[in-house]
């Protein structure tokens, strides 16, 4: 409605120069467009006068006829008609936008915010808060929202106890992912000690195997990976530190065959005597292998 002035105004204006345009009624009587020249014109005192509407889209009609010429940013506009029209079917985004003089993303977004949060949408037509604001808080809700649903159906497939503990809220989503995460970091850390006992007793190692002190209670499942990286660690540089010792073997093969061919002659004594006992019992054994 006109403010109490603006009201008088009109009402002013129909007594001196008539009533203008026709107040707008549909076909069962009620009043589509015209209100504000309906309560001027009982100000004024005059009769006021009446036109019939034979269109198929009343709500058009009273968008076009009010929200349009108001004052009222595009953004208000846009949610005015996502509620006028969200109960009309048959009319596709652009059709509506076009029709409404509105572009198709801000339409969508009022689309959005009505559907997800119906409290933002009345605040964005009463421009309390801005449409681009609304569904930016919209988005941000949906964004939590399918993150935790994401978090509770990771929940689900590995953990179901816990999942079903969040659900009898006996304890909160944070706390049960907390308990996962450590359940899968234990078993994590279980799998490759298990595997490095594995490999240790293939080597021929006879020491316990570190999954049997954890379960014995002598370590925990840290220590005894921690003991595992050890384990690797030495592997590794062990195979490294043999490799190399063999290369330098295969590069001097040729002595240990020129010792094979004469192994009891003089040539051969003065070698071997030169030799430390360690160094001299490896040229023995290679000739004999040679």
């Amino acid at each position: 409605m006109l403010s109490k002035d603006e009201l008088l105004d009109l009402a002013e204006s129909i007594r001196a120069e008539g009533q203008h345009k026709d107040i707008v009624l549909d076909a069962d009587g009620v009043l589509l467009d015209g209100r504000n020249r309906l309560a001027a014109c009982e100000i004024a005192g005059v009769e006021p006068r009446f036109t019939n509407y034979t269109g198929n889209n009343p709500t058009a009609l009273i968008l076009s006829n009010n929200v349009y010429r108001r004052h009222i940013s595009k953004g208000q506009q846009a949610m005015i008609t996502a509620m006028a029209m969200r109960s009309v079917s048959g009319h596709s985004l652009r059709d509506l936008a076009k029709l409404h003089g509105l572009s198709r993303s801000r339409l969508s977004a009022a689309n959005v915010v009505l559907k997800h949060a119906p409290d933002l949408a009345e605040q964005v037509r009463t421009g309390t808060v801005p449409l681009d604001t609304a569904y930016n808080t919209v988005s941000e809700r949906k964004a939590r929202a399918a993150a935790l649903q994401e978090t509770y159906d990771r929940l689900r497939e590995h953990a179901p106890d816990l999942a079903e503990r969040v659900t009898q809220s006996e304890i909160t989503l944070d706390d049960a992912t907390a308990a996962l995460d450590e359940r899968l970091e234990t078993e994590r850390l279980r799998q490759y000690v298990i595997n490095a006992d594995t490999v240790r007793l293939a080597d021929g190692d006879t020491t316990p195997p570190l999954a049997e002190l954890v379960e014995r209670g002598d370590i925990i499942w840290p220590e005894a990976h921690q003991r595992a990286e050890e384990f690797a660690v030495h592997r590794r540089d062990s195979i490294q530190r043999s490799r190399q010792a063999l290369h330098v073997i295969a590069e001097h093969w040729t002595a240990v065959q020129d010792l094979a061919a004469r192994p009891d002659t003089p040539y051969a004594r003065d070698i071997l005597d030169g030799l430390a006992p360690v160094a001299r019992t490896l040229a023995q054994r290679l000739i004999t292998l040679d």
